[in-house]
């Protein structure tokens, strides 16, 4: 059973940068695409980016592109998510998620990741 754990959440300025960090346990080393997904109250969840441990690719929805970088710490078993030139709409909950499929592009959308974390709050003023 995989079991993820964010960290890094926060309250930032516009502008602003914050890096959310995905501590993942249990882990089979099976292929597996890591997202990271976003939720506002009211709204559906949703796939911001994903990586892949099959290719070592990484995707982005279209308004977090060159913004965002994820990256995997194989050694230290995480998958962080580096968010830069933040703006209030980027104010969400953000959820680590797994699927252990080769299939990983942010057209997969939310709803196949079967494993998520508690979530961590990410707060952009203007």
């Amino acid at each position: 059973q995989v079991h993820l754990v964010e960290s890094g959440g926060g309250s930032v300025q516009a502008g602003g940068s914050l890096r959310l960090k995905c501590e993942v346990s249990g882990y089979s080393g099976s292929s597996t695409c890591f997202g990271w997904l976003r939720q506002v109250p009211g709204k559906e969840r949703e796939l911001v980016s994903t990586f892949s441990t099959f290719d070592r690719s990484s995707d982005y929805e279209d308004t977090v592109k060159g913004r965002f970088i994820v990256d995997r710490d194989d050694a230290k078993n995480t998958v962080s998510l580096q968010m830069n030139n933040l703006r209030p709409e980027d104010t969400a909950m953000y959820y680590c998620a797994a699927k252990f499929t080769r299939t990983c592009t942010i057209l997969l959308g939310p709803r196949p990741f079967n494993h998520l974390g508690k979530g961590t709050q990410v707060t952009v003023s203007s």
